[in-house]
C-alpha cells in the first residue's frame, strides 16, 4: 500500500462508517430525549428483563455483535494465542493498570462524591467483551486478536470483578487512610452478563462461519455473505444506544453537573488507556492491526455489566447506577473519537513496520 493510499483509508470507510459520529449523536439524542419526554419508557423496557439481563439491551447487542463475530477467521486464532507479548500486554493493561487508573482518577476528581465514585471504579472493573468489537473492527483492527482478547477478558471477568471489587473497594482504600465501600458483587450476574453477551453472538458468528465456508468457500462467504450481513453490526449499535440512554434519560438530564463530573475521569481514562495501548504496541513491535486492537480491548468497558451490578447492588436509583448509565454517554463518542484517530495514526505505524525489515 502506498503513502497515499495509507492516508486514504478514512476516506474508504463506506457511508454508514464515514458518518457513524452523525448516527450515534443522533441515536444518544434520540433515546434521551424519548427518556426525558417519555418518563414511563424506562418502567416499559426495564419489565422486558430476564434476571439480570434487559432484553432489549440484549437483543441489540446480539444483532450488533454477530456480524463481526461472523467475520472472525477462527482457524487463525492459534497465532494470536501463540503471540505472548499481545496476551501478556492485554492482561497487564486490562486487569493491573485499567482497575487502578480508574481508581486513582474516581478519588481525584470525585473526592466528594461517594455514590458516583464507587460507580465509575465498578465501571474501571467490568473489561470491554461486546462494543470493543465494533470500534476494533472499524479501526482495521486484528479481528481474530480481537476476539482472542475478548474471551481472554470474558475469563478473568468472571474470576477477577469479584476479587478486584473487594480489593478497590475495601482493601486498598483502607490501606489509604480512605473511606471504604461495602458491596457484594454476584457471580451469577457475572457469568450470565458475559454468556449472554459474548457467549451467544460467539457460537452463532463461529457456526456461521463454518457452515458457510463449507458451503459457498472462504471466499465466496468473504466477498458476498459477508458484507450482506455487515450493516447490521451498526444497526444494532444505534439501537443499543437508543435503549441505554432511554432507560436514563431522565436521570441524566436532571443531574447535568453529574453527568460533568463523571464525565472529567472517564474521558482522562479512555484516552490515557488508548494512549497506553498504542504506545505499548508500537513498544513490542505488534504491528498496526494489533497495536490497535489492544488499545481499544484496554480502553473500552463492559457498561452492561457495570450497569446490571451497580443495579443490583445499589439500586436502580442509586448514583452507582447513574455513574454506570453515563459510562457509555462519554465512552461511545470518546472511542468514535478514537477510531479515527487510529486510522490517522496507521501510515506512521506502516512506515515502522517497514523500516524494522
Amino acid at each position: 500500500m502506498t503513502t497515499h493510499e495509507e492516508q486514504a483509508v478514512p476516506a474508504r470507510l463506506s457511508t454508514l462508517d464515514r458518518f457513524l459520529p452523525v448516527w450515534i449523536l443522533a441515536a444518544m439524542a434520540a433515546g434521551l430525549l424519548l427518556g426525558r419526554t417519555w418518563p414511563g419508557v424506562a418502567d416499559v423496557l426495564d419489565a422486558a428483563t430476564i434476571g439480570s439481563v434487559s432484553l432489549p439491551i440484549a437483543v441489540g447487542l446480539l444483532v450488533m455483535m454477530y456480524p463481526v463475530l461472523a467475520k472472525v477467521r477462527y482457524d487463525e486464532s492459534r497465532r494470536v494465542l501463540a503471540d505472548r507479548r499481545l496476551l501478556a500486554a492485554s492482561v497487564v493493561l486490562n486487569w493491573v493498570i485499567g482497575p487502578a487508573l480508574m481508581f486513582a482518577l474516581a478519588w481525584l476528581l470525585l473526592p466528594d462524591l461517594p455514590e458516583l465514585r464507587t460507580g465509575l471504579i465498578i465501571v474501571g472493573l467490568a473489561r470491554c467483551i461486546a462494543m470493543v468489537l465494533i470500534w476494533n473492527d472499524l479501526a482495521c483492527g486484528d479481528r481474530e486478536a480481537a476476539a482472542v482478547l475478548v474471551a481472554v477478558n470474558s475469563v478473568f471477568q468472571v474470576i477477577a470483578f469479584g476479587l478486584l471489587g473487594w480489593f478497590y473497594l475495601q482493601v486498598l482504600p483502607g490501606w489509604l487512610g480512605l473511606s471504604t465501600t461495602s458491596a457484594e458483587f454476584s457471580v451469577v450476574t457475572i457469568t450470565v452478563s458475559v454468556l449472554v453477551f459474548l457467549g451467544i453472538p460467539l457460537v452463532a458468528g463461529y457456526a456461521t462461519r463454518t457452515v458457510g465456508e463449507r458451503r459457498w468457500g472462504r471466499e465466496a462467504y468473504e466477498a458476498r455473505f459477508l458484507p450482506r450481513i455487515g450493516p447490521w453490526a451498526l444497526y444494532g449499535l444505534l439501537f443499543t444506544i437508543v435503549v441505554l440512554f432511554a432507560l436514563q434519560g431522565d436521570a441524566v438530564t436532571s443531574s447535568p453537573l453529574d453527568v460533568v463530573r463523571v464525565a472529567l475521569p472517564l474521558l482522562a481514562y479512555f484516552v490515557v488507556m488508548f494512549g497506553l495501548g498504542m504506545g505499548a504496541g508500537r513498544l513490542l513491535a505488534l504491528g498496526y492491526e494489533r497495536s490497535t486492537t489492544l488499545a481499544f480491548t484496554a480502553a473500552g468497558n463492559n457498561f452492561e455489566l457495570a450497569i446490571a451490578v451497580a443495579i443490583g447492588t445499589f439500586g436502580v436509583t442509586s448514583g452507582q447506577a447513574l455513574a454506570g448509565v453515563i459510562g457509555p454517554l462519554i465512552e461511545v463518542p470518546v472511542l468514535v473519537a478514537l477510531v479515527y484517530v487510529a486510522l490517522w495514526m496507521r501510515p506512521a505505524f506502516t512506515r515502522s513496520e517497514r523500516s524494522l525489515r
